[in-house]
């Protein structure tokens, strides 16, 4: 976190509109962790210090002096503080609190990418060093404990992991705070809260992820998954002037955050992770103003009237002039019926890095014929025994990019098997074997396989939505002239025909993967969550 720039005195004269100074003696706190969307510092004189509180010691992450400024991601996002932030110098601060910072941002480009690069940075260094107020114990054995870990890690939130199996110290910090391996995995926030095989909205409570976030005001608009369409639409919408707020399910990314890395998106040749993407995705809509709330579901949407209301899984009601539906599309289970045992056990819906950590030097299995899939076998190929594909389709050439087909096919690492599905899983708490077979010779193969990544077709797992919208015979969302040969639940009212991606009730839109006749790629999703912002406008503008 030691990313600190030094602004000039005219960059300074220009933050002060918006800020006030405070003069300040040594050891002042500042604030403190679990503090409410702390400001930001802009250090005139003296020095203030970043200070991790908990464990053994306190440990200084960081200073800053003269021209310097505190703060990272949390301070846009609008969460509660990670650390201490204490005076060590007396002098005076400039106090930029997070509304006229977010002003501030949106007016000056210039500061806008000092402080922006800054807080990225920052944030950047703490992932990577694993320094943040949340510890989690656990094992690489238990689906809970890599459930947490992929939530945290894709909500960008720094974190230390202990595993039972391979770390001394977990047993010593097991015993402090009263816990046994029973009861992992165990997560203890800001060295004080401990929570036993916690739920991840369980842990955003805990840290407060969603604590700034109100449902009391008619937002302009709602939009329900903050996968690349999602994100892409909170970004266009908040930074032209919308009340945005993002309703996540698990956390910001959708399927694209999954991915190890996507070279075939505009401008990027070298390519990208899914996980960045979204990290840039999720600072840009924070930047404008957009929030977001993670670990959250909309169970059900009121759609007899307007304001539309969509009810969360608590009962919480958010009422909004306008729906963006981004809610995506799941992969499809195996027909097996030991399948949901081996969870995070041996069954992965994801392959990244932390996946790829559980499968290091073994035999591996990736089931699917797009893109993903083969973005996974690629990527597993490098640091496993060896990827067997399971290709249900004569060919991956109607399913999946040429250039991939091209690595895989060239990969000694790699054995494709076409027309063949998996049929078996053996194991007790693990999976220890599998069973596939081929559809055209009904040959079967066993090998002792113990990781299975699952990358098929998708549903969009929308029966939610079947009492207020058309859908069509798999469940996608109907949208614009698909809907003239449709009966709607509810009778369309307006003398105008539905918009392009609008669904059958007015004002709710459908973009990415869930709407029915859709291009399953990720700049398709990002070029539909972008375009729907003009349609939104077209809309709040009716009378």
């Amino acid at each position: 976190m030691a990313y600190a720039p030094t602004l000039t005195e005219a960059q300074i004269d220009r933050i002060r509109p918006h800020a006030k100074q405070r003069e300040v003696i040594a050891g002042e706190i500042l604030y403190e962790p679990a503090f409410d969307t702390p400001p930001v510092y802009i250090v005139l004189s003296g020095a203030i210090r970043i200070v991790a509180v908990g464990g053994d010691e306190d440990r200084i992450v960081t200073t800053y002096r003269e021209g310097q400024f505190s703060g990272e991601l949390l301070m846009i996002s609008g969460r509660r503080s990670i650390y201490r932030c204490q005076v060590v110098e007396a002098g005076s601060l400039l106090e930029l609190c997070p509304k006229y910072l977010r002003t501030l941002i949106g007016k000056d480009a210039e500061l806008s990418d000092i402080i922006m690069n800054a807080f990225l940075a920052r944030r950047l260094s703490l992932k990577d060093t694993g320094q943040g107020n949340v510890v989690i114990l656990g094992s690489k054995y238990s689906a809970n404990t890599l459930l947490i870990r992929e939530f945290l890690t894709r909500d960008g939130h720094p974190f230390n992991y202990f595993d039972l199996d391979t770390d001394p110290v977990t047993q010593e910090m097991l015993d402090r705070f009263g816990v046994t391996t029973d009861d992992i995995p165990v997560v203890i926030c800001n060295n004080s809260q401990v929570l036993r095989k916690p739920s991840t909205r369980e842990v955003a409570e805990c840290l407060g992820f969603n604590s700034n976030i109100s449902d009391s005001q008619v937002r302009d608009l709602v939009i329900v998954g903050a996968g690349p369409a999602g994100l892409a639409a909170a970004v266009y919408g908040a930074s032209e002037g919308l009340d945005v707020l993002v309703i996540e399910k698990a956390a910001p990314g959708g399927q694209a955050g999954s991915s190890s890395k996507i070279e075939n998106y505009l401008g990027f040749p070298t390519g990208l992770t899914g996980q960045e993407l979204a990290d840039r995705a999720i600072a840009q809509a924070e930047k404008f103003g957009a929030r977001i709330m993670v670990a959250r579901s909309v169970q059900r949407l009121s759609c007899d009237q307007r304001p539309y209301t969509v009810i969360l899984d608590d009962g919480h009601e958010i009422s909004t002039r306008t729906i963006v539906l981004a809610t995506g599309a799941q992969y499809n289970k195996p027909a097996l019926k030991n399948i949901e045992t081996f969870a995070g056990r041996g069954i992965y819906y994801n392959a990244t890095f932390m996946e790829a950590q559980l499968c290091t030097g073994e035999q591996v299995i990736v089931i699917g014929g797009g893109n993903s899939a083969g973005q996974a076998a690629v990527f597993l190929a490098q640091n496993t025994a060896g990827v067997t594909m399971l290709v249900r389709s004569r060919s991956l050439a109607d399913t999946m990019s040429r250039y991939l087909i091209q690595r895989i096919e060239e990969n000694p690492r790699i054995q494709l098997h076409y027309q063949c599905e998996l049929t078996d899983l053996d194991g007790e708490s693990h999976i220890e074997g599998v069973t596939w077979k081929n559809k055209v010779t009904d040959e079967t193969v066993s090998e002792s396989i113990r990781h299975v990544f699952v990358m098929t077709g998708a549903s969009p797992k929308t029966d939610w939505l079947s009492g207020c919208l058309s859908l069509d015979s798999k469940g996608f969302i109907l949208t614009g002239r698909d809907l003239e040969t449709t009966m709607p639940p509810i009778p369309w009212p307006l003398a105008r025909a539905p918009y392009m991606l609008e669904t059958s009730l007015p004002g709710v839109f459908v973009v990415g993967d869930a709407r029915s006749g859709n291009v399953k790629r990720v700049a398709s999703a990002v070029g539909e969550g972008s375009i729907v912002l003009h349609l939104v406008h077209q809309t709040l503008a009716e009378p």
